[in-house]
């Protein structure tokens, strides 16, 4: 009996997906479609209590990967360091910002709002003076939903709104849960940062049972990943063993690209669109539009 050639039997197998940095197969995005309206914003907050995780990074990013997409973006600068601000090239001296409006000295928050260099994102800014926030709201009538009720002003105006939130889980970080739709965790390829992930989850379970019913985990998103280091690739595998399809595709490497594009004060999808990182934050978008987080 003829032996049946290597070639015709490789042929009608199927072929061995490409693997992700997630260990899943890698999956295509297709570029968002046109919206034939805007708003009413759903609302995202970028939170973690450990710093130096990519928050105001991937704000940054994001943002302007969605408004790339024609989506209308308001980034909300909640970081008493102003990295949010100060990243998208904004004015913060003498300017209106996120704490006028908490406190009620400013009402209208459309006069805090300030257009960037990148088309469709807007920024309403903070600077260190947010950080007598909390000592100012403690005392206040519903005091965890102050946010809310200042971004219900200007929700309709936006597709999505991302809040930029500081390294805490304090009233700060609790009025931007009680704001959201979702919540977006960047996570660090890094041990330390695995640690928090689980108290910032019961976090979010209390917000939801006491606060806001509606808040999801839109996903937690892997970030500075170095496929060369084997601490990175563990790291990355636990937490995929430990919260399965709540980790996005999408994984955003290490490069020194993110600090230059912060001192043009340019997002890094203009400043090198090119870019691996550029790219993966497109990517990114294009992964949360196709969950459903973005519109």
């Amino acid at each position: 009996m003829a032996k049946k050639n290597t070639t015709q039997m490789l042929d009608g197998m199927p072929e061995t997906p490409t693997l992700g940095a997630t260990g899943r197969p890698l999956r295509e995005f297709a570029e968002p479609q046109p919206l034939a309206q805007h708003g009413p914003a759903r609302i995202i907050s970028l939170c973690n209590q450990k710093g130096g995780v990519g928050k105001t990074t991937t704000t940054i990013s994001l943002g302007a990967a969605l408004a790339g997409y024609g989506r209308r973006v308001l980034c909300i600068d909640f970081d008493p360091q102003g990295a949010l601000s100060a990243g998208l090239g904004v004015n913060t001296h003498d300017a209106i910002t996120i704490y006028d409006l908490l406190l009620g000295s400013a009402k209208d928050p459309n006069a805090a709002i300030q257009r960037t260099s990148t088309p469709g994102l807007d920024i309403i800014p903070a600077n260190i003076d947010l950080s007598a926030a909390e000592v100012h709201l403690v005392n206040e009538v519903a005091r965890e939903q102050i946010l809310a009720s200042v971004l219900r002003k200007v929700s309709g105006d936006y597709d999505v709104v991302l809040i930029d939130c500081q390294p805490s889980l304090g009233l700060l970080t609790v009025n931007a849960l009680t704001a959201s739709h979702g919540v977006l965790i960047p996570l660090e390829c890094e041990f330390f940062a695995l640690r928090g992930v689980a108290l910032l989850i019961e976090t979010i379970d209390k917000v939801r049972d006491r606060l806001n019913p509606a808040i999801e985990l839109d996903g937690i998103l892997a970030t500075m990943y170095d496929s060369r280091t084997l601490h990175s690739r563990e790291v990355l595998e636990r937490v995929v063993d430990a919260f399965g399809t709540d980790v996005l595709d999408t994984v955003i490497g290490r490069t020194v690209k993110f600090p230059d594009a912060s001192v043009a004060g340019t997002p890094i999808t203009q400043f090198a669109p090119e870019h691996p990182a550029a790219k993966a934050y497109r990517q990114l978008a294009r992964e949360l539009v196709s969950r459903g987080a973005v519109a």
